[in-house]
């Protein structure tokens, strides 16, 4: 979370999926005002966990898209621009997973 906030992520969300979800135990969701800031934090999430050993299980998604996710097994981040976070609603799907943490 704070790789996303130090590239100025909005509405910055952790949620502890453990008791909701049997593929992961947390949930980052944040958005990016602009496709060059989507790719920013994206990449600033991967090099940092990349400097601790951690690298992707998998990433998908294109800044075309308006969505791109890295897979770190565990933990699961979500990079969205505005419209599509909206449209996709994960806040709201995952609305029975814990909040931890939320940076608005």
């Amino acid at each position: 979370m704070e790789a996303a906030a130090d590239k100025q992520a909005i509405d910055i969300l952790l949620l502890d999926a453990r008791k909701v979800c049997s593929f992961a135990d947390y949930f980052v969701i944040c958005s990016g005002e602009s496709d060059r800031q989507i790719s920013a934090i994206y990449d600033e999430v991967g090099h940092r966990l990349k400097h601790e050993g951690v690298l992707p299980h998998h990433h998908e998604g294109t800044i075309d898209s308006g969505w791109l996710l890295l897979d770190f097994g565990d933990t699961i981040v979500h990079i969205f621009a505005p419209f599509e976070r909206e449209f996709y609603q994960l806040d709201e799907l995952w609305s029975r997973a814990t909040p931890v943490l939320r940076i608005q």
